[in-house]
């Protein structure tokens, strides 16, 4: 019961920030602007977490194609933004993404990994655009090398998180419940 709790207390304290997608770190470009950027706004970690958790639920090549597709898809909506084409609904989309996401895992239905892949992929462009966005094409090759790598890692401890909680348990139950706290989480960003 104690290791549930904590996986339920975990995005509660994260959702008492702001939602929050600005680089503030440092000098604007460096690899680690770009690496902390991701880490500055917990609609991008829940978003991340969420995209490793839905990725250990399929399990198998899934462990690398949903994460890989989430990387590349936003390195085209970070290009897009770079090359001055304005998206409306930037972040309303990206705090959907942690609710949607965290809801796939929640449920935890049988879903074709292609089309979890279309979903994570949509969402992961509008994370770039916004990525992209706050850049303003300065140093924009290392930025964009940090924040692939955040996000990589974030994936990876959302996997991670998943496949423990699933051994834990020997079920689903505790990484339903991390998807469901990742959701609830991005209910609350909303709020904020």
């Amino acid at each position: 019961m104690k290791k549930m709790s904590v996986l339920i207390l975990i995005p509660l304290l994260m959702a008492s920030t702001p939602a929050l997608a600005h680089v503030g770190h440092g000098e604007h470009g460096s690899f680690m602007s770009g690496f902390m950027h991701p880490l500055s706004g917990w609609d991008h970690i829940l978003a991340m977490v969420a995209v490793g958790l839905s990725a250990a639920m399929l399990g198998g090549r899934s462990l690398i194609a949903i994460p890989a597709t989430f990387v590349a898809l936003m390195l085209v909506g970070f290009i897009v933004a770079l090359a001055g084409v304005h998206i409306p609904l930037v972040e309303p989309v990206i705090l959907a993404s942690t609710i949607i996401i965290g809801l796939s895992v929640a449920v935890a239905r049988p879903v074709s990994p292609v089309l979890v892949a279309m979903i994570v992929g949509g969402f992961a462009f509008f994370h770039g655009h916004a990525h992209g966005t706050e850049l303003a094409n300065q140093s924009a090759l290392v930025f964009g090398a940090g924040f692939g790598v955040a996000t990589a890692l974030l994936h990876m401890i959302g996997m991670g998180t998943g496949i423990v909680a699933e051994r834990l348990t020997r079920g689903t139950a505790a990484l339903r419940l991390a998807g469901g706290a990742t959701a609830l989480g991005g209910v609350l960003l909303l709020a904020s």
